[in-house]
């Protein structure tokens, strides 16, 4: 059985291109895999609260030292590390918003990005906790940015995952989707064929 974590980030949740092909990804590794497991959280249409003083403050009380407040906090924290701890592979839908990624996605890094649980740290430095996974990424521009200095977006994500240990990075790229629809129609075809090789 394999088990698949989505995780979509548009603010036009299942309407997005981001999320359109991370879907059309996992359709077709279903065809093949019949026992696929998906767990799907749509972050435009129920978005994680951002990390503040109140929600680290809770993730960081001992257990037994939880306010019921800081209870609920903590549990929902909790759960999100635990839908990723276990997926064989995260599929995430990403758009770029002025560059970077989609605030609520931040948040949900935010929140599962947890000393002792998803990384820690050693004498040479941080050890990622959550090795053996692969992600598959759907981004999603208006603009062509891909090894640009304009892509702040793939940095920051093989940075973050492969600092929670999760090295087996593929970026499927769909840009110059606001370019005119010659661009947007060529780009949208190529995201297409690249998806057709992955899930093969």
């Amino acid at each position: 059985m394999t088990r698949i974590l989505h995780i979509d980030s548009s603010l036009f949740s299942g309407n997005g291109v981001s999320a359109t092909l991370a879907a059309d990804f996992i359709a077709r590794l279903s065809e093949r895999n019949p026992h696929l497991v998906v767990n799907h959280r749509d972050l435009g249409r129920d978005p994680i609260p951002h990390l503040d003083a109140a929600r680290l403050t809770a993730i960081g009380t001992p257990t037994a030292q939880r306010t019921p407040e800081q209870k609920r906090i903590a549990d929902e924290a909790d759960r999100l590390i635990a839908e990723l701890q276990a997926a064989d592979i995260l599929v995430l839908g990403v758009p770029m918003y002025n560059f970077g990624i989609p605030s609520p996605l931040k948040a949900w890094f935010d929140h599962v990005a947890r000393a002792g649980v998803t990384f820690r740290y050693t004498e040479q430095g941080p050890q990622g906790l959550l090795a053996g996974k692969r992600a598959v990424i759907f981004a999603s521009r208006g603009g062509r940015h891909h090894g640009q200095p304009t892509d702040t977006q793939s940095p920051y994500l093989t940075t973050m995952l492969g600092f929670l240990g999760i090295t087996e990075i593929e970026f499927v790229y769909a840009e110059g989707l606001n370019l005119g629809d010659a661009a947007r129609r060529e780009s949208l075809a190529a995201a297409t064929q690249h998806i057709q090789r992955l899930a093969a």
